[in-house]
């Protein structure tokens, strides 16, 4: 992956492309001509932007989410499941992400706990099934996780199940939030339509509602 955007740029810059590195923190895009403002004051004037932040893992909130956040917090398995190859994790989540999550898991994982919220999950019966089946993948239904505990990393988390009132510390040593994303898409809002959920309502052809505006990938 990594390569192939690699040789783009290049092809790109071969072409005529300028690439400039920095962060996007203004915008304003109606009109001709549209402003992007870069975070170090330089204003970027073009008749046509694509608009491309891609979307960002939703959180759970917890204290000390982001503290952990790469000490044993993750949001994707296949960037860092290897890490935690024959030690024991936990996935959150009920949806097809987090059940692929388990999955992947469950074949470096001494142990996997995946938590879920509800009784059921949301994902497709053939993944429920495999993690059903699945013979060091264990499924808490009905609980939460309110914290989450350690010292310099994750050691463990604090679990309330919502049916039987229990509350328990379960023993990880990272765990892997699968419970959604979040269009990066608030930039643009009033600019562009936004569904419901935030993300930018635009066809195949990425044609947006404001004309000269194009939008492409997660958002």
């Amino acid at each position: 992956g990594y390569a192939l955007g690699s040789r783009m740029e290049q092809q790109a810059v071969q072409f005529g492309a300028q690439i400039t590195v920095g962060e996007a923190v203004g915008v304003s895009l109606e009109g001709k001509v549209k402003t992007v403002e870069i975070a170090d004051g330089t204003l970027l004037k073009a008749r046509t932007v694509i608009v491309a932040p891609g979307a960002s893992p939703r959180e759970l909130g917890l204290p000390k989410e982001a503290e952990f956040r790469g000490r044993g917090v993750s949001y994707c398995a296949t960037c860092d499941g290897a890490f935690f190859k024959g030690k024991t994790t936990a996935v959150a989540g009920g949806g097809d992400v987090a059940l692929e999550d388990a999955l992947f898991l469950a074949r470096l994982c001494k142990k996997v706990y995946l938590i879920h919220r509800r009784d059921e999950f949301r994902g497709a019966k053939v993944l429920q099934e495999r993690v059903k089946t699945s013979e060091n993948i264990e499924i808490l239904w009905d609980t939460v996780i309110e914290q989450i505990q350690g010292e310099d990393q994750v050691e463990s988390l604090s679990l309330y199940n919502k049916k039987t009132e229990e509350k328990q510390e379960l023993s990880v040593n990272g765990v892997f939030i699968a419970v959604g994303i979040l269009p990066n898409t608030e930039m643009y809002r009033g600019v562009v339509d936004l569904d419901e959920a935030g993300y930018v309502i635009a066809g195949e052809d990425g044609v947006t509602s404001c004309a000269g505006i194009f939008a492409a990938g997660d958002l």
